[in-house]
């Protein structure tokens, strides 16, 4: 069995899960650009449910960038504070807003994303995939982070920076939109931290099931 990229043939051995989850939505359910931004943001350190939940309220009150840069914390943390780290993130919106302003005009590149506060590569690579921009990187969630290693594509590493640059050297580009999704896909309904071996789409290539299940 090929491991930790000795192979260039990741791609066709990946098909599987490509296929099932190409172009399937992410989980955080926002209605356009401006609320996908605000909960990528939220949603570090947090779950994906739980910012769903708050979302409505809070979208309901700041419909609008330029509605949140008129904000305050006093105003703004009562609509976030279920959430971890709300603080922070209250302080890295109401930054944002105050810069951009207007939902028109929020940037759409790698560079330009993550010289926003509180949006790394991670979030910034979920915002170009959902918003059908050319991908410059690979999303690299926690979900990615265990998953990725236990196939054997990648060695494991516990930093999301090194594992999206282990698998942009392994992958093709061609991939990059799609492949991290559909890894955290996977990681999220079948290779869970005990995974469900039985349902796998990618048993005959898996690295953990060929080693610790067989």
């Amino acid at each position: 069995m090929d491991l930790f990229g000795e192979t260039s043939d990741w791609e066709s051995k990946l098909k599987p899960i490509l296929k099932k989850y190409k172009g399937e939505r992410h989980p955080l359910q926002y209605q356009n650009t401006y609320q996908l931004l605000v909960m990528v943001v939220l949603s570090a350190q947090d779950s994906d449910a739980n910012i769903n939940k708050i979302a409505p309220a809070l979208f309901e009150k700041y419909p609008t960038l330029k509605s949140l840069s008129q904000a305050n914390s006093e105003t703004f943390i009562p609509y976030i504070s279920k959430v971890r780290n709300y603080p922070t993130k209250a302080q890295w919106l109401l930054e944002i807003a105050q810069t951009i302003k207007n939902d028109k005009e929020i940037p759409l590149t790698m560079k330009e994303l993550i010289a926003l506060k509180g949006i790394g590569r991670k979030s910034a690579n979920v915002i170009l995939r959902e918003t059908n921009k050319p991908a410059e990187g690979i999303i690299a969630d926690l979900h990615v982070i265990r998953v990725a290693p236990r196939i054997g594509i990648i060695k494991e590493s516990k930093d999301g920076n090194k594992v999206e640059k282990d698998l942009m050297q392994i992958l093709s580009k061609n991939i990059w939109s799609e492949i991290g999704m559909a890894i955290s896909f996977l990681g999220r309904e079948t290779c869970r931290p005990k995974p469900k071996c039985e349902e796998c789409l990618l048993t005959d290539v898996c690295y953990y099931y060929a080693t610790e299940v067989l």
